[in-house]
């Protein structure tokens, strides 16, 4: 299988979260093999950069020389590139070659280091003129301009001014800009594209930009235009940030084999949750335990914060003829009563992500019992106005138990139909435990 070919041409980062660390994890997450050419080795970590050490400008070239006599290769991003010596092998190397450049102007790394020497902005505003696409940030836009950018129109002014430089387009990446929502700004054939994402709350994330950039030369490697490379950079490094890693005692750096994780985890959440429905639809007894409303069976992402994190079906397990009949197929967002369950639950004890509704008798709360299983009550009757019923009920039950149980049920109320849940670590043992309870006498 032929796989395509991107080079990074950028410095190490020894925290492992920005520079070539980040553009190679990002390649790879994206099916692009990579290429590296160091230019500068860091003594760096999540809180600080320590040291630089520059490479020759000779051995730079050297490295791009023997890539490219070996491997079948058209698109380069760049990252740091601390002197002018380093930026004029590049662009003779652009050249030498044909290689069609994204320049990411990296001028300082967000643990605060100087990562582009004064006297090179001028070199690297040439090599900008070799580059198929420009991607820098608010401050740096801002460096190679000299204009202040507070707004998206400033934005676009400094974009159209960067574009005379030479670049065929500019992306101006809006996270520095001040408004609830990333607004990027892709200038390109003398139009503007705007691609909008979600601001993700928290402290900044270290290696943002060198993975933005990488996503998007990975796109362009494996054919994409430059709107839809953008566009689907975007949704890349929305979710590497959502799911930052926890490692360090600085900033958080980004997580590019995110989506990898997410669809692996999505799938083993999608399968649990379909066969544990099947299991509990091929038995007839269950239908003893269905309530009027109907099952529904759902499991956590193991990151869940929200509905759409939670697998659940798209129907409900409901009784017809006598016996249980399965509905929908699992899908996110699949299940509310359930989900908002389990997401409460998850804050309490993060192993905990599965969940199902079944009916309420104080029949089976005695099995339950003599299962040994841990249980706790809330009641619709004290509850508070306008609070989420499952959030605030599972709440009350979790801290009445002082650990999260085994099963949460309550005795309805008005116009509410009394329920209880199962919770536990997986959507398949969970479907085995109501079973245990269905076949118990």
């Amino acid at each position: 299988m032929k796989v395509p070919c991107a080079i990074t041409i950028a410095g190490s980062d020894s925290g492992g979260g920005a520079g070539i660390a980040a553009d190679l994890k990002t390649f790879s997450a994206l099916g692009v093999h990579g290429l590296c050419v160091i230019t500068a080795v860091t003594a760096q970590n999540t809180q600080r950069v320590e040291g630089i050490h520059e490479l020759p400008p000779e051995f730079v070239r050297k490295q791009i020389d023997a890539v490219m006599r070996d491997f079948d290769v058209e698109v380069a991003k760049t990252g740091m590139l601390s002197n002018a010596g380093i930026i004029r092998e590049v662009k003779e190397a652009v050249g030498r070659y044909g290689l069609r450049l994204i320049v990411d102007p990296v001028m300082f790394a967000t643990t605060g280091g100087r990562l582009l020497k004064e006297e090179a902005l001028d070199q690297l505003r040439e090599l900008i003129g070799n580059a198929e696409l420009v991607t820098p940030n608010v401050p740096e836009a801002q460096r190679l301009t000299g204009r202040k950018i507070e707004t998206a129109e400033d934005a676009k002014v400094a974009a159209r001014e960067i574009s005379k430089l030479g670049p065929r387009a500019v992306l101006i990446k809006g996270g520095h800009l001040p408004r609830r929502d990333i607004l990027d700004l892709l200038f390109v054939d003398g139009k503007f594209h705007e691609f909008r994402r979600p601001r993700i709350k928290g402290k900044p994330v270290h290696g943002v930009g060198c993975s933005f950039s990488a996503a998007i030369t990975a796109e362009l490697a494996k054919g994409a235009s430059l709107p839809e490379a953008v566009h689907r950079a975007g949704k890349f490094i929305a979710e590497a940030v959502r799911r930052r890693l926890r490692v360090g005692k600085g900033l958080s750096p980004v997580n590019p084999v995110a989506l990898l994780m997410s669809d692996a985890e999505e799938g083993r959440a999608t399968r649990e949750v379909w066969s544990g429905a099947q299991l509990l639809a091929s038995e007839p007894k269950f239908a003893n335990l269905l309530p009027e409303v109907g099952s529904n069976l759902a499991m956590a992402l193991p990151w869940a914060k929200e509905r759409s994190d939670i697998i659940g079906l798209s129907g409900r397990i409901i009784k017809v003829g006598g016996l249980p009949h399965l509905t929908g197929f699992p899908v996110r967002g699949g299940s509310e009563h359930v989900a908002n369950v389990i997401l409460t639950a998850m804050r309490y004890d993060p192993s905990i992500r599965a969940g199902l509704n079944i009916r309420f008798s104080d029949e089976i709360l005695q099995r339950c019992q003599k299962l040994g299983l841990r249980i706790s009550e809330f009641s619709r009757e004290v509850e508070p106005k306008g609070v989420k019923t499952m959030h605030w009920g599972t709440e009350r039950a979790i801290e009445s138990a002082g650990a999260v149980p085994d099963v949460i049920f309550d005795r309805g109320g008005k116009g509410k139909e009394p329920m209880i849940r199962l919770l536990g670590q997986t959507a398949r043992g969970v479907a085995k435990l109501a079973l245990k309870i269905a076949r118990l006498r």
